[in-house]
């Protein structure tokens, strides 16, 4: 199964050795990986371009940009430019720079793949570090793959239509695939390490995007108050409930485009609820 994976990176001097050590370190290798070096203002293009001249498999490339941190969909925007790049592929990961793999990462992956036609989505866990342990990033249940480390079957990634450009991406791509009858998966004993916890540098403007990606799924208010309670019990934030709530509530006074079909907002609805009713 060929293997494309697409690293978009925006100075990323600090981890993006160590990721790429992990890649170059796999007991499977990728065919291709495509760092795509999103404007920084560091380093993060020579450390990669090292690595392009000591790996065929390995390619840079630079893409302009605005220096405003948009989350979702700027990772999107870069993503595609470096998967325009890209060869025929069987499997499409979209990963972080600031992550490393445990060496059976991707030989995991194809023997998962290859012995489930019906999977269309899978990745491993990731940790953070604490003190001098390691330990799972509770941010989201362990049946969830993770934005940062997922990869794609083709026959998946197509009929999802690719990732959408805004948060709530690697979310909504998870019930796509589900809504078109493929299976999802992590892989337990993959632990691979997230040198920098999800949402670091985040805002209020931020989390209020969380609440306009709720409504771009079509989530509903009652559904979407019971997503930004959990969210907002997990952050240890009182203050994050609401600005979820104020953003969703904005983006429907504002009638934004929805991500996701009426019958897809339809199957979301009905599977987050009968999620939320089996944990009662």
């Amino acid at each position: 199964m060929w293997i494309s994976i697409v690293i978009p990176a925006h100075n990323e001097a600090a981890y993006l050795k160590d990721c790429l050590d992990s890649f170059v370190g796999q007991t499977h290798l990728p065919d291709e990986v495509i760092v795509v070096d999103d404007n920084s203002s560091d380093n993060t293009f020579e450390i990669a371009q090292s690595f392009a001249e000591k790996f065929s498999w390995i390619t840079v490339l630079k893409r302009k940009s605005v220096d405003e941190h948009i989350p979702g969909r700027k990772v999107v925007d870069t993503f595609n430019f470096g998967l325009r790049r890209t060869a025929e592929f069987d499997l499409i990961g979209k990963f972080d720079a600031d992550i490393i793999l445990p060496p059976n990462y991707f030989e995991t992956m194809v023997n998962q793949f290859q012995s489930n036609w019906k999977l269309g989505m899978c990745s491993g866990l990731l940790y953070i570090r604490k003190g001098n342990d390691w330990v799972y990033e509770n941010i989201a249940d362990k049946t969830h793959v993770r934005g940062p480390i997922k990869l794609y079957h083709k026959a998946c990634f197509n009929k999802i239509g690719g990732l959408r450009p805004g948060v709530g991406w690697d979310t909504v791509d998870t019930l796509l695939a589900k809504y078109h009858g493929f299976e999802t998966q992590t892989v337990p004993k993959l632990k691979v390490k997230h040198l920098r916890p999800t949402g670091h540098g985040y805002s209020s403007t931020n989390y209020q995007a969380k609440g306009t990606a709720l409504y771009k799924m079509r989530y509903g208010i009652v559904l979407t108050k019971v997503a930004a309670l959990k969210m907002a019990w997990q952050a240890k934030s009182p203050s994050l409930y609401f600005q979820t709530i104020f953003g969703f509530l904005k983006a429907f006074f504002q009638q934004k485009p929805f991500y996701v079909s009426k019958a897809e907002g339809r199957f979301i609805r009905k599977y987050r609820w009968k999620g939320i009713w089996s944990k009662i």
